[in-house]
């Protein structure tokens, strides 16, 4: 399992117009400007890529910060 700092940068990644180093574990990622439903799609499949876990939209609604994603993303793997 990646460290939740790995998990950060990886998930940074999927937003184009947004500097990395503004992502932290503590980021409330639904508040992002650059959200969108696009966004989202990317980050479940670079989950299901880096890690072999399949979230749903479901996941990505619960979790209010990238290291509650992260912590279920965790879970899953368990």
């Amino acid at each position: 399992m990646k460290t939740l700092k790995e998990f950060v940068e990886l998930f940074a990644e999927q937003f184009d117009a947004l500097p990395e180093e503004e992502i932290s574990a503590s980021t409330v990622f639904h508040d992002l400007d650059e959200y969108s439903s696009l966004t989202a799609l990317s980050i479940i499949s670079m989950i299901d890529e880096e890690f072999e876990v399949t979230i749903k939209g479901d996941d990505l609604k619960k979790a209010v910060t990238v290291e509650d994603l992260y912590n279920t993303v965790k879970s899953k793997l368990q």
